[in-house]
């Protein structure tokens, strides 16, 4: 069915539409509130399978049986040694209670009165660990975790002090910030939304309609992503995609088909007439545009890994019921309300706004293209100053030390770090198969160790576990760095390329590097090999897209060169305010908006923003275009055609894109580093974008290209006419549809 069918019939039965998506609502309450809480995750699982995947495979599969979480109970007093009474006695009260949790939740839980329990007591002996494995499996450590960290608050009094270290807590402690910038990001999205709407309409009836169908798309795609969880987990960064996301797309398709729908009925349509017309001409837009934004975020499943895999997800789902609700629900809101859209006015006008020649946008794509050379290399020029430094960019993860200074997890790590050894809860495991009992293997084992124990990152030989088949061994190395920090990465690197071969360099057998700092660089080694196969992805789909949608050659290949700017600019913009090291200005902004300055841009990011910006940049260059090709097919006047875009699209999209700015910006605000550094890295793009490459690049170039923007060989005319214009409202007769030339001399 197409859109403008979609909307007539929603406009003529609206109450079954209402009722249809009243039902889909309440059915996403009832799974967003049943499975979304056990869907989400902060471990990133591969599907592919790299060496520190082999390896953990092999010592689940010949030694350990499945991995069992173990989190470590730090108890520390300033005042008090181990040696104390009072603080043995402290402990084993405190062991006792965690035992009590039972065998169900806890198999082991030693203390350093433990017989056989080596490596518990910090060296000042003012601290100590109590590591607690939990029973079966990381998700039942997870469903625990809270109880242990009750019971660790229980025994917090003077002069003792106690925290919760590992992966559970650290999961933990991101998913309640996560929770708390989700709430921040929606509120200030929400209300600078509200304000842009009020600006762009003038009404308060008008400005709340987009608004609702941003809460509806979002309520919706979470009780998706619940029923998503049952089959797969999910990155627990998913819920912010969705927010972020159905904020930014469902109000900006609200806008764009509202507005139209306003502008037809001042041109004097009836009202079923506007609403069918709006379906043939914005609402189909909207279908494209949506098109080109999924295509997009499908680049990001090709990489075999859940966090990209559940972004993608989480904003695909959001995008299609945006969409839906726009080419349904919304026409049948508007057919009830009629004209008292325009109801609650804000602004009293004698005469309602019309965008067409003499307004602000007129003059300004008047102007461009009066001076179309020196406007394209001045949009050109800013857009690659601003790139410049990706080429300085270094991908990680900023790991544990990005969460609030005053969190659990974070103060742990850093107590670990100070007393003991950071890495104690997430060591580097060397993986040995083969005669692992074999007097030369043993020999190069313990050559292994010895080297291992030089290297400042660990300071430590480590322990070798053997199994009983005598065809494994396990050495076991803390490290000193968080695991996702760059020394740890550093680190992995230095033992796989140059401890193992100097170590085992004639031993048979095979030796593999596993452990949470070796899965973080299999990890960012992806996201590098990766990233071609991506983006050439995404820019062949958006090519074929574009082509099918405005038949021409030349107008995909100059959307995507100047989206490719725009994203390089994003990038520069991430590692100048983020990245450590770089100019006094970068460190400016980050301090001016509270931003984390950390040593290296996260790994998923470059991957995410391309696919994003990509599709979000070419949502506007479809409503825009869409327009121009509009006019060009009735008067075959190119320059006219660009103007009467700008001017008929240019405050919508640049309310659009202030709206997008700012959920993109309540992202930023929030308190975790990688969050922050998407959020600024999307609104950043959108700004730059709606600005620069709408203002500057589109009408220059179009000037200098003239109508063979429009330019489709005749051997390409068997391509499926798939244009956003109007099949069917009532219009004046149009002037034959002109031939579009070829580049002129």
């Amino acid at each position: 069915m197409s859109t403008e069918k979609l909307a007539r019939a929603s406009a003529r039965h609206p109450w079954r539409a209402i009722a249809v998506w009243i039902f889909i609502l309440a059915v996403a309450a009832i799974s967003a509130r049943a499975f979304l809480g056990a869907a989400l995750t902060t471990q990133g699982s591969f599907t592919s399978h790299p060496e520190s995947i082999r390896a953990q495979n092999l010592v689940e599969q010949r030694l350990t049986g499945p991995a069992k979480d173990t989190e470590l109970l730090i108890v520390r007093s300033p005042a008090r040694t181990v040696s104390d009474p009072q603080f043995a006695a402290f402990v084993t009260g405190l062991r006792s209670s965690v035992l009590a949790l039972g065998r169900g939740v806890v198999v082991s839980a030693p203390d350093y009165l433990t017989p056989g329990a080596v490596g518990l007591v910090a060296r000042d002996r003012h601290a100590t660990l109590i590591p607690v494995t939990f029973a079966r499996n990381f998700d039942n450590a997870t469903a625990h975790i809270a109880r242990l960290d009750q019971i660790a608050r229980g025994y917090q009094r003077p002069p003792f002090q106690v925290l919760v270290a590992g992966n559970a807590q650290t999961q933990r402690d991101f998913t309640k910030v996560a929770e708390s910038d989700l709430r921040k990001a929606e509120s200030i999205g929400i209300v600078v939304a509200l304000l842009v709407l009020l600006a762009v309409f003038g009404a308060v009836v008008a400005s709340l309609l987009p608004l609702g169908l941003g809460v509806v798309a979002i309520a919706v795609a979470m009780g998706a992503v619940g029923l998503l969880g049952l089959a797969f987990h999910l990155a627990f960064t998913v819920t912010n995609m969705v927010s972020m996301m159905g904020l930014a797309v469902a109000i900006d398709y609200s806008l764009f088909i509202v507005s139209r729908y306003r502008e037809e009925r001042r041109s004097g349509f009836a009202k079923l007439d506007a609403i069918q017309t709006t379906g043939a001409t914005a609402s189909r837009a909207v279908l494209f545009s949506g098109m080109t934004v999924v295509l997009a975020l499908l680049g990001l499943m090709i990489v075999p890994n859940s966090v990209f895999r559940s972004l993608a997800s989480g904003a695909i789902i959001v995008v299609i019921v945006a969409v839906a609700a726009a080419l349904t629900l919304l026409p049948a809101l508007l057919a009830l309300l009629g004209d008292r859209i325009d109801r609650g006015r804000v602004f009293r006008r004698k005469r309602a706004h019309r965008p067409g020649p003499g307004t602000a946008w007129s003059r300004l794509a008047e102007a461009v293209m009066r001076r179309p050379v020196a406007s394209v290399a001045a949009g050109v020029t800013i857009l690659v100053l601003l790139g410049l430094s990706m080429f300085g960019m270094h991908v990680g993860s900023a790991g544990v030390t990005s969460l609030p200074a005053g969190s659990e997890s974070r103060q742990a790590f850093t107590m670990l770090s100070r007393d003991f050894v950071g890495g104690l809860a997430t060591p580097v495991q060397i993986v040995i198969t083969g005669p692992v009992t074999a007097p030369a293997v043993r020999a190069d084992t313990a050559h292994l160790r010895a080297m291992l124990a030089r290297d400042h990152e660990f300071g430590s030989p480590g322990t070798v576990t053997v199994n009983r088949a005598g065809n494994l061994a396990l050495v076991s190395v803390p490290m000193a760095a968080d695991p996702s920090s760059p020394a740890a990465v550093a680190a992995i690197s230095r033992i796989r390329d140059h401890v193992v071969p100097r170590a085992f360099g004639h031993a048979h057998v095979q030796v593999l590097v596993g452990g949470q700092a070796a899965l973080n660089k299999d990890f960012f080694d992806l996201t590098v090999h990766y990233r071609p196969l991506v983006f050439l992805f995404v820019l062949g789909l958006s090519f074929v897209l574009l082509l099918l949608v405005f038949r021409s050659l030349v107008i995909p290949a100059t959307a995507i060169a100047m989206n490719l700017l725009s994203v390089g600019a994003a990038y520069g913009m991430l590692v100048l305010v983020f990245q450590t090291g770089g100019p006094a200005f970068g460190r400016w902004i980050a301090n001016a908006f509270g931003f984390q300055q950390v040593p290296t841009i996260e790994a998923w990011l470059p991957l995410f923003l391309f696919s994003v910006l990509f599709g979000l940049s070419m949502d506007y260059n479809v409503f825009l275009l869409s327009r121009i090709r509009e006019h060009y097919l009735r008067t075959g006047d190119n320059a006219a055609s660009v103007a009467f875009g700008l001017s008929h699209t240019g405050g919508i999209i640049t309310g659009a894109a202030l709206i997008m700015v700012a959920v993109f910006g309540g992202v930023a605000l929030g308190n975790l580093a990688m969050m922050q550094q998407m959020g600024f890295g999307l609104a950043i793009a959108v700004l730059l974008d709606a600005t620069v490459v709408r203002c500057l690049l589109v009408p220059g170039v179009m000037k200098l290209l003239g109508d063979a923007n429009w330019y489709l060989p005749r051997w390409l005319s068997w391509l499926p006419n798939l244009s956003a214009r109007a099949t069917g409202e009532p219009q004046a007769p149009r002037p034959a549809q002109p031939v579009p030339a070829g580049p002129r001399a």
